[in-house]
């Protein structure tokens, strides 16, 4: 375990390299989901097989959750992209990473490709979306739903979880709760600054998507691939939005593939499609 201090915030950070000893054939950074989500989502499920297969891997908490530490106030996505930009900068991180972004991971990853291109060599997306008008509308609604559930009768809330989806699932959300009580963050996620259009298509890195067939989010895929030059996609049957914790095996097989993909182009030198124009 690390505590990385941004200079903001303080920030646990797990980073494994690779498994061999040889110099890593890569840096992937695997962002997290928000409220009942962490690093340990990324440490039990992908983080292992990408640093067996070569690649540097870093995992972190986002700020309020896991072991970082948690500010009363500062939840938009722009405090989440400075957080990534100083994460980089204190690891030594020089060379473009290949984000790895769950739900609102995925947000953050994408934006973050739109405001640093330069750090970016790929965008792995897991059951998310760009940071749209509709998305923080959308969230809003969500987030501040959830609370109201929270604070009329939390013990309810809690019991149902613990029947339905397990102990490890009712501690979860028992923290978001309180996450959400003594912070901003439903306030502040659902005000925070949206991207364009032409901000969207921006991104010329190679940007994998990856949906559960039962998910809603499948819907923008047509929109997606109008606006990215590099825009792949992959849809994991009989899943929903838990994809990456129910079907690890394949959402981290696409995944690297792309990794290693993009990985050789540029050890041999070769561009990317859609990268040209950087």
């Amino acid at each position: 375990m690390a505590m990385i201090n941004t200079g903001d915030i303080r920030l646990h950070v797990q980073r494994m390299p690779p498994k061999s000893g040889r110099p890593a054939v890569a840096t992937a950074v695997l962002v997290h989901g928000m409220l009942t989500d962490s690093l340990a989502s990324y440490y039990f499920t992908l983080a292992p097989a990408f640093a067996k297969s070569g690649i540097d891997v870093v995992t972190y908490d986002l700020r309020g959750h896991g072991r970082s530490e948690r500010p009363n106030s500062g939840y938009t996505l722009d405090y989440n992209l400075n957080d990534l930009d100083a994460l980089l900068d204190r690891l030594n991180v020089t060379g473009p990473v290949h984000l790895v972004g769950n739900s609102y991971g995925g947000t953050v990853a994408f934006s973050y490709a739109v405001r640093r291109p330069d750090r970016v060599a790929s965008l792995s997306v897991i059951e998310s979306s760009p940071a749209t008008p509709e998305w923080a509308a959308n969230l809003g609604v969500g987030m501040r739903q959830w609370a109201a559930r929270m604070e009329k009768d939390e013990a309810a809330v809690l019991d149902w979880i613990t029947v339905h989806r397990g102990h490890h699932k009712a501690r979860q959300a028992k923290r978001a709760a309180q996450l959400v009580q003594a912070t901003t963050i439903v306030r502040d996620v659902p005000a925070s600054r949206v991207l364009t259009e032409d901000q969207i298509r921006s991104v010329r890195c190679p940007a994998l998507f990856i949906y559960g067939g039962e998910s809603s989010l499948v819907e923008q895929s047509a929109w997606l691939e109008s606006l990215l030059p590099d825009y792949r996609s992959i849809v994991v049957p009989g899943h929903e939005h838990s994809v990456l914790i129910e079907a690890p095996r394949a959402v981290g097989t696409h995944v690297l593939s792309l990794i290693h993909e993009v990985a050789k182009a540029a050890a041999l030198g070769v561009s990317q499609p859609g990268t040209d124009a950087q």
